[in-house]
């Protein structure tokens, strides 16, 4: 019977060995110490593996590091220790993301403890790194479905604080008219700067019927609270209906319903169908269609603001390795009012980059763009006397958002996102610019 006992010592690693003839001294460097470790992993002897890992000193962020902490890994997930094994591969992946293997084994850790839409997240990402073999790739594509599948609940929380320059959407100054009596001017509202506390609280439940249908039903808390309470907003949604789940997609036909309170007095309700499609056409390439019919009732306006909304967007998501992912978004909506010069029709576009960074930080960009056209026209003042012309507007958003997570609290990571709005129209009090930096805390994936 024979043990084996690692020496530390500075650079290489003598592993005694007692046999029924005496001792037996084997020097080994720090890659064969890691390799007998793996071995011994592969073979079920996590007790010695551990004893060898453990007394290797530190060499920073070399592939000997990284493999003997993923071996470490390794041996607390074939254990069961699933929470020690998941903050072993974060750590390695906040330090350098492109690990395809270890992003893919925290997935199944995931999986294991059947938190499906975060093991969905790091699938996808794996998926699309470099030299993975066919057969783990096969594998992926499978546990991709049974994360689909499985995924029966959610629940998201957001919470933060946002300066705006402009709540109001306003550009200020004075508007003129001049006749033959003379000039009159009136002052326009200035903008007005707030500081809104956001919090978003969100679930979906999905209730098995058989092994592809499902009766999936959500809902949404959204409210932000300014230290101005007449632009208080506060939005409650909710839908349920048939989910169909196959190998590459899903389809999810629902009826919905929404209801908001704007400076807590009543605003308005909305209430209609919608379908959702999404489908995975390779491993890095997905995308996603949503319609919605609803009509919508206004509290206070709806003798010029009841009408409907018919809406149709698209979102496309490729991956273009385990760090990076684009993100295109488009569609067109509808908008019918009781009277013409409010309802309109809006194409919007806009085109995202999100990447795992080293050192823990996340960062997304975006652009986004809106095109307005309102149906009727209207009286107006423009160039010191009025008008009438159909209102048309340009609204373009830039967005950059950075988080970190390395800063974990309870789960939860800061997050900051800075935002420039800038809306051109025909009409010159329509006009607005608007700057926005927004702090929240996000649940971590």
């Amino acid at each position: 019977m024979k043990r084996i006992v690692l020496i530390l010592l500075t650079l290489t690693w003598p592993i005694v060995i007692w046999a029924k003839s005496g001792i037996t001294q084997i020097t080994l460097s720090e890659l064969e110490a890691v390799q007998v470790a793996g071995n011994l992993v592969a073979t079920g002897k996590y007790d010695n593996a551990l004893k060898i890992l453990t007394q290797l000193p530190q060499t920073g962020q070399t592939p000997i590091e990284i493999e003997r902490w993923y071996l470490i890994a390794q041996i607390e997930q074939r254990k069961g220790n699933l929470n020690e094994a998941i903050k072993i591969y974060r750590k390695l992946l906040d330090e350098k993301p492109d690990l395809s293997k270890i992003r893919y084994e925290l997935a199944l850790c995931y999986m294991h403890k059947k938190q499906w839409y975060r093991a969905d997240y790091h699938l996808r990402l794996a998926m699309a790194g470099k030299d993975i073999p066919d057969g783990i790739r096969q594998q992926m594509l499978y546990y991709r479905y049974v994360a689909r599948k499985n995924k029966n609940w959610n629940i998201w929380f957001n919470f933060g604080a946002a300066p705006d320059n402009n709540i109001n959407q306003v550009t200020g100054g004075e508007e003129c008219i001049t006749n033959q009596w003379g000039t009159f001017c009136r002052q326009l509202p200035d903008p007005v700067s707030a500081v809104g506390y956001n919090l978003a609280l969100g679930g979906n439940y999905e209730f098995k019927l058989t092994d592809n249908w499902r009766w999936k039903s959500d809902g949404t808390i959204y409210t932000n609270i300014y230290d101005k309470h007449g632009y208080d907003d506060f939005y409650l949604s909710a839908s349920t209906g048939p989910r169909y789940i196959w190998k590459n997609g899903d389809v999810w036909l629902a009826t919905t319903a929404s209801r908001r309170w704007y400076g807590w007095d009543p605003y308005n309700w909305s209430y209609g169908g919608k379908l959702d499609v999404n489908y995975d056409f390779t491993r890095k390439l997905s995308a996603g269609v949503s319609f919605r019919i609803l009509k919508n009732t206004y509290d206070e306006y709806g003798d010029w603001l009841d009408g409907q909304t018919y809406s149709s967007q698209v979102r496309v998501l490729y991956y273009l390795n385990s760090t990076k992912y684009i993100v295109w978004r488009g569609g067109v909506d509808r908008d019918t009012a009781t009277d013409a010069i409010y309802a309109n029709w809006r194409y919007l576009t806009g085109i995202g980059f999100g990447s795992e960074l080293p050192w823990g930080f996340h960062i997304y960009l975006e652009p986004s763009f809106i095109w307005s056209n309102y149906d009727g026209e209207k009286w107006i003042v423009k160039n010191e006397t009025f008008t009438q012309l159909a209102e048309k507007d340009f609204t373009q958003r830039y967005s950059a958002s950075l988080s970190n997570n390395k800063i974990d609290l309870w789960g939860f990571v800061p997050t900051l996102t800075f935002s420039y709005t800038k809306r051109d129209s025909n009409v010159p009090n329509r006009k607005y610019e608007r700057y926005t930096t927004e702090f929240t805390m996000h649940q971590r994936f």
